[in-house]
C-alpha cells in the first residue's frame, strides 16, 4: 500500500476535517464555560453585596435594641405574674348606655 496514495490522501484529508469540526465544537465549549464562569462570578458579587447590606440593616436595627442592663423597659410578663391584686375599677362612673 502506497502512503500517497489517493485513499490514504482522502482518509487523511477526511481525518483532519473530522479533527478540526472537533477543535471548533470544543472551542465553542469553552467559549460558552467562560462566559457563564464571569456570570456566576458577577452574581456571587452582587449576592455578596446584598449580603454586606443586610447585615450591616440588622447591626443597626441591633445597636438600638436596649442591651440587658437597661431598666428603663418594664418586663410585662414579670409584672403581670408579681402583682396579685385586681386592677384598679373604682373610678369607673360611666353607665352602659345603650342605643
Amino acid at each position: 500500500m502506497d502512503l500517497m496514495s489517493p485513499e490514504t490522501s482522502e482518509t487523511t484529508s477526511n481525518l483532519l476535517t473530522d479533527f478540526q469540526a472537533s477543535l471548533e465544537r470544543i472551542k465553542h465549549k469553552i467559549a460558552a464555560i467562560q462566559t457563564a464562569t464571569e456570570a456566576m462570578c458577577q452574581n456571587r458579587l452582587a449576592l455578596e453585596g446584598k449580603i454586606e447590606d443586610a447585615q450591616k440593616r440588622i447591626q443597626h436595627i441591633l445597636s438600638r435594641l436596649p442591651d440587658q442592663g437597661d431598666t428603663r423597659q418594664l418586663n410585662l410578663l414579670g409584672e403581670s405574674a408579681s402583682s396579685t391584686s385586681p386592677p384598679n375599677l373604682d373610678n369607673d362612673d360611666h353607665e352602659p348606655t345603650t342605643h
